[in-house]
């Protein structure tokens, strides 16, 4: 009987856990992460190609200058005083793949869906964020996250821990 007025508890305590996460999940996302997106300029392939090839310059251009970052306004400011350079990086690299059209690059809060990038779920809301917009810019994007940082990580990026307060609850639970 005691076995399950435990097991009731930790279910009570999960539950109530869960609810007062996801209820300050929210605010707690958009003051927290810093996002990215590069918008493609339409769907066809040859757009949808080359936003990956953008991506891939603004990353490695980017992940020195984001390295050891330890805030988002840390972040923030790095990004806004290098728009200008990134600018460049993606126009430089649209020109040589041969588009004509250039990029737009701007540090701003914008309105995103739910989206999920590996384990993280980002929840629906108005979030500060760098967008890329190439061409039209009305093409699927690609986005992440820049601080806290899981896109620009440089030769640290082993030395990341994640935690999850449920498994160390449960571990808690039976392993006493």
């Amino acid at each position: 009987m005691k076995v399950v007025a435990i097991v009731v508890i930790c279910l009570v305590l999960v539950v109530a856990g869960i609810y007062a996460v996801k209820v300050n999940n929210k605010a707690s996302d958009e003051e927290t992460y810093l996002r990215i997106h590069i918008r493609a300029n339409s769907n066809d392939a040859v757009d949808q190609s080359v936003k990956y090839k953008v991506k891939e310059s603004i990353v490695e251009f980017m992940t020195p200058a984001l390295e050891g970052v330890k805030s988002k306004a840390e972040a923030m400011e790095i990004l806004q005083i290098n728009t200008v350079a990134m600018k460049r990086v993606a126009d430089d690299t649209l020109a040589q793949n041969g588009y004509n059209y250039t990029s737009r690059v701007s540090l701003r809060k914008e309105e995103f869906p739910a989206r999920t990038y590996g384990d993280l779920t980002l929840d629906s809301g108005i979030y500060d964020a760098l967008i890329i917009e190439l061409g039209s810019g009305l093409g699927d994007n690609w986005w992440c996250v820049v601080f806290p940082p899981l896109c620009f990580v440089g030769e640290n990026k082993d030395n990341v821990e994640y935690k999850s307060f449920f498994a160390e609850m449960y571990h808690k639970i039976t392993h006493r």
